[in-house]
């Protein structure tokens, strides 16, 4: 098995002043002080980045070398899933440490957005669609679009949305390391205003996630590293599930891709949801998280605002989903999401998470996705040395 042993975090936002390498270093120290590993044992480095023409920095994994200069020589590789690149490297780091070619990895996930001009910023995103019948669609259309056939099969559920925004915006406040550390109340989130535009009907400001630069990292290491460090968060079960890419060709409200990796998560955890206590999610549009809660078996089709509704997914709920703020507030810079997502989950299952504790948390899952529901990462996560 593998465990979580260290995290380092950047704060997600306009990070004007740093640079890719600025944050991967960052991010990066702090996960092996964290962890309390010096560089020298770390086997080798993986490095979550999209890029797609963000930033000039196209060969990011030897950027780590910043970090410490005991890592040079080390085999450092770059992944890229989309939006989930994160995740990407967090599984292949997995599988090195499950394959003995590693004892102690090094992950981290980086993005820069903020300089570019947000036209710039979406056809730069726009490339993890089909471009042989996407090309030119924006996510906020691709999103719209799973937003509209919600509406047409199951009725306008623009108020569920505009909760599930005002909710994790209330978390954000609880979260230093957000983008937007503030609250946005429900109705200000239902409404079109001067301030809240319709960005692709029927998808308004309030439910698009951020333009965001930052970096996590973490630090996993094997079984046998366990008496060596002092807090572990084991990675009980994971599954990777990629769909066609053709939107064409899906149902998108089965979103089986999503479905699928959660389902298989839990069946290698040997866990239902109902053992869930805490989740991060990756709501980058709002209709992603109605979605994912029936993805993740909360809820029968067509019911999920029910969950909004009973509080089951709001902080103090029986599963709280997106404590952090979520992509909506804590931010997404694309390729770090994924990292952040299972530093934050472990830090609840270990008790660490502050003003973001969920009391009694013991079993996480992140679910990260990259396109649209093309690139699908679900883990369970447990503590095993607090």
């Amino acid at each position: 098995m593998v465990s979580i042993a260290g995290w380092g975090h950047t704060k997600f936002g306009k990070l004007t002043d740093m640079s890719v390498e600025d944050m991967i270093t960052a991010a990066g120290r702090e996960a092996l002080a964290d962890a309390g590993i010096g560089a020298e044992a770390v086997d080798g480095i993986w490095v979550g980045h999209f890029n797609a023409g963000l930033v000039g920095d196209g060969f990011p994994s030897s950027l780590a070398m910043s970090i410490d200069p005991a890592l040079r020589f080390k085999p450092a590789t770059r992944l890229e899933n989309a939006c989930a690149s994160g995740s990407a490297a967090v599984f292949a780091a997995r599988q090195a440490i499950l394959s003995v070619e590693a004892r102690v990895a090094l992950v981290i996930g980086v993005e820069k957005m903020t300089h570019l001009p947000t036209a710039e910023v979406a056809a730069a995103l726009g490339h993890a669609a089909y471009q042989k019948e996407e090309a030119g669609l924006s996510f906020p259309g691709v999103f719209a679009m799973f937003a509209q056939a919600y509406f047409d099969r199951y009725g306008d559920h623009s108020r569920a949305l505009a909760r599930i925004a005002a909710k994790n915006h209330s978390n954000s406040v609880n979260n230093p390391l957000a983008q937007l550390q503030k609250p946005l109340d429900e109705a200000f989130c239902a409404e079109v205003s001067d301030r809240n535009p319709i960005i692709a009907a029927p998808l308004k400001k309030t439910d698009c996630s951020l333009v965001s630069d930052g970096a996590a990292a973490l630090v996993l290491v094997a079984d046998d590293m366990l008496g060596e460090v002092t807090k572990a968060a084991r990675l009980r079960g994971v599954a990777q599930v990629n769909d066609i890419m053709p939107m064409s060709q899906r149902d998108l409200l089965a979103f089986e891709g999503p479905r699928r990796a959660i389902h298989r998560a839990y069946d290698r955890a040997g866990v239902t949801v109902s053992d869930i206590d805490v989740a991060e999610v990756h709501d980058c549009f709002t209709i992603a998280e109605l979605l994912i809660y029936e993805a993740m078996g909360l809820a029968a089709h067509g019911h999920a605002a029910d969950l909004l509704e009973g509080g089951v997914v709001h902080a103090g709920g029986r599963l709280p989903v997106n404590l952090s703020g979520g992509l909506k507030a804590k931010g997404h810079p694309v390729g770090a999401t994924g990292v952040s997502m299972h530093a934050l989950i472990a830090r609840q299952v270990l008790g660490q998470a502050d003003a973001m504790q969920h009391p009694g948390a013991e079993l996480g899952l992140v679910f990260n996705m990259g396109g649209s529901g093309v690139a699908n990462y679900a883990s369970i996560l447990e503590p095993v040395k607090a």
